[in-house]
């Protein structure tokens, strides 16, 4: 088998995971890495091209670009690679609007080439897991999700970096919508964003904190928060809950996580299953159970799994209709909510 020449563009956390993925399987070859300034850069990828602009990448003719900069850029090098040839995998979101997304899939679907979003939770089995066991206990359903990340330093200095092109509920919440959708599997229809400016060191009209709440056509209901920034507190920074009528599925973290642990944020340690169901004492009839997820991939081997999907798909030639829909939609969901939070009225979608 030939190898698929791959361009990585972006060499921040994502990027460099990614990067390090296709370094270690022999489908891939890395023809070159982009990156605005310079780097360091692990010892697997030492060895690797490197290049300062995305068009002097792109000349290299890859057979696939992984889009790992800011969001902001998103949409415009993936049309680019895509007219060029090139099969695309883009870190989420896929863009920082829903026309932007759209015209990327319409690119894919035009030219016939693969387009994968870097939605990582669809590739944990963990994940996967607790989506099939949340869907038993329901219609109608009651999520409740969120990630707030206690950061500082470079970190804080990333999160700002972040925000001039997406806010931290549109950034985090597309992972935590796509679960919500997979979970319901029936359409939003209307969310409420509600936003706070918890920082001088942000530009004005910014909020790190942000707040959603979105009504599904089943009548089921979500909520999903996140925070970025020195201020955010370490308690209930990672809640991710589910309520049915015959029960409620948690995940439960390890006592001491950190919220600003990168592994933390796929990482599930355990997933508690509540039955709802009581005997004629009124009692339930089964204690809840516990479900040791200790053998789970970490984010690394999480990053190798979405690149296997990527190179799958396109050896295979797998149909990705469905993925590059899921990807519009739950990004349309929290930018109306992040609209929401801005104009102070509910989005009906």
């Amino acid at each position: 088998m030939t190898p698929i020449r791959t361009l990585v563009v972006g060499l921040g956390q994502m990027g460099r995971a990614h990067a390090l993925a296709y370094a270690a399987d022999p489908a891939f070859a890395i023809v070159g890495l982009v990156n605005r300034s310079p780097v360091d850069l692990p010892e697997a990828l030492a060895g690797c091209r490197r290049m300062a602009s995305f068009a002097e990448g792109l000349a290299l003719k890859p057979d696939l670009v992984c889009i790992a900069s800011y969001t902001d850029s998103h949409a415009d090098y993936a049309v680019a690679a895509l007219e060029a040839g090139a099969h695309v995998f883009v870190e989420k979101p896929l863009a920082a609007t829903v026309e932007d997304a759209e015209r990327v899939v319409a690119t894919a679907r035009r030219t016939g080439r693969k387009l994968v979003v870097g939605y990582i939770l669809r590739h944990h089995p963990s994940w996967i897991r607790f989506i099939a066991e949340a869907r038993e206990i329901g219609p109608p359903f009651v999520m409740r999700m969120n990630l707030n990340q206690q950061s500082s330093g470079p970190a804080w200095a990333i999160h700002r970096r972040l925000m001039d092109s997406t806010s931290p509920v549109v950034d985090c919440g597309v992972h935590y919508l796509d679960v919500m959708l997979q979970i319901t599997d029936s359409p939003p229809v209307q969310v409420r964003g509600m936003g706070v400016r918890l920082s001088d060191e942000i530009a004005p009209g910014q909020v790190n904190y942000g707040h959603l709440q979105v009504l599904f056509a089943d009548g089921s209901v979500g909520w999903y928060e996140a925070g970025w920034g020195p201020m955010i507190s370490e308690t209930a920074f990672f809640v991710k809950d589910v309520m049915g009528p015959r029960g409620a599925v948690s995940i439960v973290m390890d006592e001491g996580a950190a919220s600003a642990d990168v592994e933390t944020h796929t990482k599930t340690a355990r997933i508690r299953v509540h039955r709802a169901e009581t005997g004629p004492d009124g009692g339930f009839l089964a204690p809840d159970t516990l479900l040791s997820m200790a053998d789970e991939p970490g984010h690394d081997a999480l990053c190798a799994r979405e690149q296997r999907f990527v190179r799958d798909a396109i050896l295979e030639d797998r149909d990705l209709g469905r993925h590059m829909d899921d990807a519009v939609r739950s990004l349309a969901v929290v930018l109306a909510a992040d609209r929401s939070m801005r104009e102070n009225r509910a989005i009906d979608l």
